[in-house]
């Protein structure tokens, strides 16, 4: 099973739409994420030019601004795991906590131009990776620390909800 550090288990969305935000993975060809991603961080600066972009909807709840550094960092993270999976046979990621890393980068405090731009490059690092992948790379394997073992297809699938599902959570 793969729990991420807010408990929850996100591997579903391999198998079935997401009730939040509307994204259906398996319709997602993964030779198309690279696109999607860099369609995806197009709308972020927007985004994060809002007036209230430091504002959270409710104490629990993070506001536009550490939903988007949040997003910055799993394109970064992702790119790193992604490299990994091409050059090792089933690597083991080290683990990451992303509630952790949101306290410790002080996300509600950073500059939002400065996010957009990182954000932003951060997603055409990830694509362009994304778009050297081979056909016969698709398939080869990696692993979480949680034990969650993903193709670097399902794997590129998965990475996709997770900035499509923040960008629903700032935007509606």
């Amino acid at each position: 099973m793969a729990i991420t550090a807010d408990g929850k288990d996100w591997t579903w969305v391999l198998d079935r739409p997401c009730p939040e935000c509307g994204l259906d993975t398996r319709q997602v060809r993964p030779q198309d994420v690279a696109g999607l991603l860099l369609a995806n961080a197009a709308a972020w600066p927007g985004v994060l030019a809002a007036a209230d972009v430091r504002r959270r909807p409710s104490p629990h709840v993070w506001s536009p601004l550490e939903y988007a550094c949040h997003v910055r960092d799993v394109y970064r993270l992702y790119d790193e795991r992604l490299a990994l999976m091409l050059a090792e046979d089933d690597p083991l990621y080290p683990n990451w906590d992303q509630d952790e890393t949101a306290v410790a980068q002080r996300y509600g405090e950073q500059d939002p131009a400065v996010v957009a731009v990182e954000l932003t490059a951060a997603a055409e690092t990830l694509a362009g990776r994304f778009g050297e992948v081979s056909a016969q790379q698709w398939e080869r394997p990696g692993r979480r620390s949680d034990g969650a073992t993903f193709s670097v297809a399902t794997f590129a699938r998965y990475l996709l909800h997770d900035p499509v599902h923040h960008l629903a959570d700032v935007t509606r």
